[in-house]
C-alpha cells in the first residue's frame, strides 16, 4: 500500500510515520517545508493554496489526512477549503481510501476551530474517494501543555468540572493504521483514552508528578461552552478504548508512579 500522509510534521503525524514504517507501508508525507527522512518521501504542498497537491497524491492508494491549522486566522482556508483542494486533487488521482483525523465534540462543543473541523468531515463525506473519519480525545500533551502555559501566570486557572479523556497519539496512530487496512468505514469512529477525568483531578496528578505547589484557581466556564465541557462534549463512550493513562504520560514525562 502507497499512503500519502499530510501533517506528518506533528505530535501524530510523528507517531503515524513511526508505525507505518513498523507496518512496511510505502509513506509519502507532505510539509509545507523542505524535510528530509530516509524512510520516508517528503513532499512540499501547501493546502491553503494547493500547491504540490496534484503530484502528492499521484500514485497514491490511499491518504491518511492529519494536517491542521488551529491558530491564527488560516483555519478555514487550511482545514475547509484545503481538505476540499485534497479531496478533488485525490479523486482526480484515483485514490481509492481518504482517512481524515478529527476530534471528537466537534459536533457539540461551540468552539470556532471544531467548526471548521466539523466542515472538514462534511467536504469528505460528499467527495468522491471512499472515506473514514476517525474522531479522537484530547492528546495529553495538550492537556500538559495547557497546565504548564496556566501555571506560569500563577496558579493553574480552569474549571473543574470540566470532563477529559487524554489519548496517546502512538495509539491514535495505531487505530489509523488499523483503519487503512481494514478499508473505508463511510463513516465517523470515536476513539478516546482509557479514563475520563476531571479537570481538578488531572491536575492534582500534574502536580503531583511536577512536585508543584501552584493551586488550582476554579473558574467556572460560562454559557453553552461550559455545559458541554462539563457534561462530556470532549469524551466518549466507543470501544475499544487506548489503554495508557494520564498517570503513564507523567511518569514519562516527570518519573513518578504509573496507575492501573
Amino acid at each position: 500500500m502507497r499512503v500519502l500522509v499530510t501533517g506528518a510534521g506533528g505530535h501524530l503525524g510523528h507517531a503515524v510515520l513511526a508505525r507505518l514504517r513498523d507496518d512496511g507501508v510505502s509513506v509519502r508525507a507532505t510539509s509545507r517545508r523542505p524535510r528530509t527522512g530516509s524512510a520516508v518521501e517528503w513532499v512540499v504542498t501547501d493546502l491553503a493554496t494547493g500547491d504540490g497537491l496534484t503530484e502528492a497524491v499521484a500514485g497514491m492508494d490511499a491518504v491518511l489526512h492529519l494536517a491542521s491549522s488551529p491558530r491564527g486566522r488560516q483555519t478555514y482556508q487550511v482545514d475547509v477549503l484545503g481538505t476540499r483542494r485534497l479531496v478533488v486533487a485525490a479523486g482526480a488521482a484515483g485514490v481509492q481510501h481518504l482517512v481524515y483525523t478529527s476530534i471528537v465534540g466537534v459536533d457539540r462543543v461551540p468552539i470556532p476551530y471544531y467548526r471548521h473541523k466539523l466542515a472538514a468531515e462534511q467536504v469528505i463525506a460528499a467527495g468522491q474517494v471512499p472515506w473514514s473519519v476517525l474522531r479522537a480525545t484530547q492528546f495529553p500533551q495538550f492537556l500538559d501543555d495547557m497546565l504548564t502555559a496556566s501555571a506560569r501566570l500563577g496558579p493553574v486557572i480552569g474549571d473543574r468540572a470540566v470532563l477529559a479523556q487524554p489519548v496517546d497519539p502512538a495509539e491514535v496512530a495505531a487505530r489509523l493504521a488499523a483503519r487503512l487496512v481494514a478499508g473505508p468505514l463511510g463513516s465517523i469512529e470515536e476513539y478516546g483514552g482509557p479514563q475520563v477525568l476531571r479537570f481538578d483531578e488531572a491536575v492534582h496528578a500534574w502536580r503531583q508528578a511536577r512536585s508543584a505547589r501552584r493551586p488550582l484557581l476554579p473558574v467556572r466556564i460560562p454559557g453553552r461552552l461550559g455545559r458541554e465541557l462539563r457534561a462530556g462534549g470532549l469524551v466518549t463512550e466507543a470501544l475499544p478504548r487506548g489503554v495508557r493513562t494520564w498517570a503513564d504520560h507523567l511518569a514519562d514525562t516527570y518519573g513518578g508512579p504509573r496507575q492501573r
